[in-house]
């Protein structure tokens, strides 16, 4: 579990053709102090398993299904990318419940800098865009970012100079792919709400039994 508030930027350093996937070490003492075999951490934005750690590096290795669904593909030796370890309980929710797991990639349709801030229009399938509010959060790359507005399949993020400075965002350029993990509270939600509708398993959450827990309903 992350909360979006990237901790650091580190830069890939080897990348090696493992069968369909690929093998990646990323070069970052501060994170790579903190990660021990079987660790996860946020690759901008995708969770992905430690295997291996030396000095000052790690070492993750993604499969078929995680190339197929995020960016990390089209990483090469140099790529920058946005760091977090998983939250600890206790901690602050600094940002919001991201869980790791990519949604769809997105595709930058505009960057824009207004007087102390920039704008960031993404583009992205219209099957996810029941999950964007005005003013709810998204996450881009990792990066847990406020929804400033909604247009028809995409969204447009506001970005705070500190931000643009801690994270890969400021390399941002109209054409680049994301990483985009939409509210895990949303799908929850359609999915309670669909549940036991016709074509959908039979629920045994239903709103009689919610009456009957005393919900008032």
């Amino acid at each position: 579990m992350f909360t979006g508030i990237i901790s650091d930027v580190g830069k890939v350093a080897s990348v090696l053709q493992e069968g369909g996937g690929i093998r990646f070490a990323v070069e970052s003492p501060e994170t790579a102090r903190e990660l021990h075999l079987g660790d996860s951490v946020s690759i901008n934005g995708a969770c992905q398993t430690v295997v291996d750690v030396a000095e000052g590096r790690f070492v993750m290795q993604a499969v078929e299904e995680t190339l197929k669904k995020t960016t990390l593909e089209g990483l090469t030796t140099g790529s920058s990318v946005n760091l977090e370890l998983p939250v600890r309980l206790g901690d602050r929710l600094g940002g919001h419940i991201v869980q790791g797991h990519v949604d769809c990639v997105g595709v930058i349709a505009e960057v824009r800098k207004i007087k102390s801030s920039w704008l960031l229009r993404v583009t992205f399938p219209d099957q996810y865009a029941r999950y964007v509010i005005l003013h709810g959060s998204v996450a881009i790359d990792g990066i847990s970012l406020t929804v400033a507005a909604v247009g028809k399949g995409d969204c447009t993020v506001s970005i705070i100079p500190h931000t643009l400075e801690k994270t890969t965002l400021s390399r941002s350029q109209v054409g680049m792919r994301v990483n985009m993990e939409f509210d895990v509270v949303g799908k929850y939600v359609e999915s309670l709400l669909a549940w036991g509708k016709p074509g959908s398993p039979a629920s045994v959450l239903s709103r009689e039994k919610m009456r009957e827990w005393g919900y008032d309903i």
